[in-house]
């Protein structure tokens, strides 16, 4: 999966403005509920926060307090530099947190937890809890999805097809994996969890 989102890196954003190959797609709501995202997201408490996975810094940049951005592909951390100026961005993997103990008030990862298989999942909690007190997950809500998981086949613009491990959630039940928290917001698009 690390050479897909380095491949991915200059198009990801597509998905988030439905541009590009994601044009065409009906996604009914998704503007406003984007917007209850990033309000959620401004409206926590400012933190020493680190953003696992922060990708191009799409949404790294409505993070109060000092951020930390961590991304394993150098063409994330280069469009995320762009986006999040206000951040340090650091290259690194997100289930080996190149941190001590404690360095953290808050660790904050977006689309990134429901990609981790559950070796790597167990391996990324572990990581997230010695870093940081607390820990603040927005992924895919399983509300638009028929199944809470699959492989999926992504094709790049370039043509290039990849197979991808995909999770989708509802607040209660992403809250309940992350050992109890409070559901932040639950959409039909997207879900935040606080724990």
């Amino acid at each position: 999966m690390k050479a897909y989102y380095e491949a991915r890196a200059y198009e990801y954003d597509d998905w988030w403005l439905g541009t590009g190959r994601f044009a065409e797609r009906d996604r009914p709501g998704w503007e406003s509920e984007l917007d209850a995202l990033r309000k959620t997201l401004e409206a926590l408490p400012s933190a020493q926060t680190l953003d696992v996975a922060c990708g191009t810094g799409f949404l790294t940049r409505h993070l109060p307090g000092d951020v930390v951005g961590l991304d394993q592909s150098a063409s994330m951390l280069e469009v995320a530099a762009e986006q999040a100026p206000h951040a340090e961005l650091v290259r690194g993997e997100g289930t080996r947190l190149p941190f001590e103990d404690g360095t953290f008030d808050r660790l904050f990862t977006s689309h990134f937890y429901g990609h981790l298989e559950t070796r790597d999942r167990e391996a990324f909690l572990g990581e997230a809890r010695r870093v940081a007190s607390e820990l603040v997950v927005v992924d895919a809500s399983l509300a638009h999805s028929p199944v809470a998981e699959e492989y999926q086949e992504r094709i790049l613009k370039d043509g290039s097809r990849w197979e991808v491990y995909k999770r989708w959630f509802t607040g209660r039940g992403l809250a309940e994996e992350l050992g109890g928290g409070e559901v932040l917001h639950e959409g039909r698009w997207f879900v935040v969890v606080r724990a």
